[in-house]
């Protein structure tokens, strides 16, 4: 079974990489047009567009995301305190004891159980700075640097946490890496119903991604938000197109250099700010 599942995520993997120099060559293409022509319509992207055969999430609406999340080995108690509270954010997930299984160990358990992304958080002294998101079968993997933590348990009087699906909203993701980040973070959660009163915000600016958790509700007809925790800060560092087993022999879709901080240019989620007034 586990050969079988090798081999099509092997055979996945290649397809995909073919699929991306395609759209490399593609992306040449249209850049090429666009500086030696004057047309009267603009060439764009959508003009070459293909379908996404081989799309990781093809499948991602027709079922409902089953989520295992656990930890790095020997965690602290404050780090499995905050994945309590990670836990309660996602409808359908699971939250395991790592023990001393590693990372093959633990595919092997979620692909036999049928889980459909594993989340393994890290810290450094106690404090949480490390967040993978690895979707099963065939990946890809996120790796995202988490700072700005405030957990529930730090803010008394919080009241207990709604476990209904969430609206999601994602704001200022614009490029194709930031549009990326979007598909692998909105399919950890199932469709919502239309009286949930739960609302998870994905807000980007100059790439560090605030994430906000929210209730709403109608006093004397006016809006109501209330915050419920827990809020930190995200920001995508890696992303990988093979899973958490075989994480060293995948290829890269995109890493985070050092020059790449050096211009305020070089922003990837988007290329505006996402606090600007007049921006969308």
């Amino acid at each position: 079974m586990f050969r079988r599942q090798s081999r099509l995520r092997r055979e996945f993997l290649l397809r995909k990489s073919e699929r991306t120099r395609f759209e490399k060559t593609i992306a040449k293409k249209e850049s090429s047009y666009a500086e030696n022509f004057k047309l009267k319509c603009n060439p764009s992207h959508n003009n070459f567009d293909v379908d996404e055969v081989d799309d990781e999430y093809k499948y991602g609406n027709s079922c409902t995301p089953k989520i295992m999340i656990t930890t790095s080995h020997n965690p602290s108690a404050r780090l499995k305190m905050f994945v309590k509270e990670l836990r309660l954010i996602f409808p359908n997930a699971q939250r395991m004891n790592r023990g001393k299984n590693d990372l093959k160990q633990l595919v092997k358990l979620c692909c036999s159980n049928d889980v459909t992304d594993i989340i393994i958080v890290h810290e450094h002294r106690g404090i949480p700075d490390n967040i993978v998101i690895s979707h099963l079968p065939n990946g890809p993997t996120a790796f995202f640097n988490i700072s700005s933590v405030v957990m529930r348990h730090d803010v008394p009087f919080i009241g207990k946490m709604s476990e209904q699906s969430p609206h999601l909203i994602f704001h200022n993701f614009k490029t194709r890496i930031g549009q990326r980040a979007v598909n692998i973070l909105k399919h950890l959660f199932p469709k919502p119903k239309g009286d949930s009163k739960r609302v998870i915000t994905f807000a980007n600016h100059d790439d560090f991604v605030s994430f906000r958790h929210h209730l709403y509700k109608y006093e004397n007809k006016e809006l109501e938000l209330i915050e419920i925790g827990p809020r930190f800060q995200l920001k995508l560092y890696q992303i990988k197109l093979g899973i958490l087993d075989e994480i060293q022999a995948s290829d890269t879709e995109w890493v985070l250099r050092p020059y790449m901080n050096t211009s305020i240019k070089n922003r990837v989620l988007s290329l505006e700010n996402g606090w600007d007034q007049n921006g969308s």
